[in-house]
């Protein structure tokens, strides 16, 4: 880790840490502010690493830089030299950010949170499995209690709220090996607005109603709660059933009671209702034949609800 992060290298006016606005750039440009976007202040990596970086804490060590291709990939490879568990990386923009299958996808400057965190888990290395499902759980829990907006886990991967009567992706996970241990990426879409949106089904945590859309207790919130998650994690040896993970998943996962599709590796696709979580983090889908087949890794497609049927 850098002994000077790059965000303490120039400060702006009121004090706080962060890039400093780029002339002409941006709604705030020519208002005489130092952001590009008044609505839209950069993180405080001061006061972020003063709440989380304390003795016995998972959290070693915080880089806040103002701009990057993908914290992802800045982790993976400084974790190929050897990393402290513990390290995340926030920035406030990604240019080159990664989602599952390689896909590519961008958001305006500090209109979200894109951050990844390094971890090396002292369990059986068939139970990481879970830790992209663990950062869901973790995600959703401190947005609902920050932010007050109510919150749904796609699986594998996705986090949902709802705007008007409409189910939106508003964050993301990926995980990936790296060195001795995960990387686990989080992106978090919170003050995107309408006409911003990537595509129809994206949505974030303003449009959904947020009661706090302030970045910094937000990512405070949730590397709290995961490592709350993780500790527990770890202590049953990353039997998710036995630190009752494994239920916290399922009983927020939106895709379960649900007809879906799940589009498969080698261009196969495989249709059924989403019945179960098993113990290794795998959707159980229900077929049309009477089986039941887990799905470890693959596309789902909300088709419609139990409900609806």
């Amino acid at each position: 880790m850098t002994s000077q992060p790059p965000e303490n290298q120039d400060k702006d006016r009121s004090g706080g840490d962060g890039d400093v606005a780029r002339a002409g750039s941006g709604p705030g440009a020519g208002s005489g502010g130092h952001w590009s976007d008044l609505d839209r202040p950069p993180l405080n990596g001061t006061a972020l690493r003063r709440a989380l970086l304390r003795p016995g804490s998972l959290w070693t060590g915080l880089d806040v830089v103002p701009a990057t291709g993908s914290t992802n990939t800045d982790l993976v490879a400084r974790a190929a030299g050897g990393l402290t568990e513990g390290a995340v990386l926030v920035a406030e923009e990604q240019s080159a950010a990664r989602g599952r299958l390689d896909r590519r996808w961008s958001a305006p400057p500090r209109s979200g949170l894109f951050f990844s965190f390094y971890l090396t888990p002292r369990v059986p290395p068939e139970r990481w499995g879970w830790l992209p499902l663990l950062a869901g759980v973790a995600t959703a829990g401190a947005v609902a209690r920050v932010a007050g907006v109510d919150t749904a886990l796609k699986w594998p991967n996705d986090l949902l709220v709802t705007v008007g009567d409409e189910e939106r992706k508003a964050g993301g996970i990926l995980a990936e090996r790296a060195g001795d241990g995960v990387v686990v990426g989080i992106g978090l879409n919170v003050t995107l607005r309408a006409e911003e949106l990537p595509v129809p089904g994206a949505g974030s945590l303003a449009l959904a109603g947020a009661k706090v859309t302030d970045r910094d207790p937000v990512l405070r919130a949730v590397l709290r709660s995961v490592e709350d998650w993780y500790g527990q994690w770890t202590a049953a040896d990353g039997d998710a059933a036995a630190c009752r993970l494994q239920d916290a998943y399922a009983a927020g996962c939106a895709t379960l009671g649900r007809s879906v599709r799940a589009e498969l590796p080698g261009d196969r696709a495989l249709l059924g209702e989403a019945v179960a979580i098993d113990g290794d983090g795998r959707l159980v889908l229900a077929t049309e034949e009477g089986m039941q087949r887990p799905v470890a890794a693959g596309d789902i497609v909300h088709v419609r609800s139990a409900a609806q049927e």
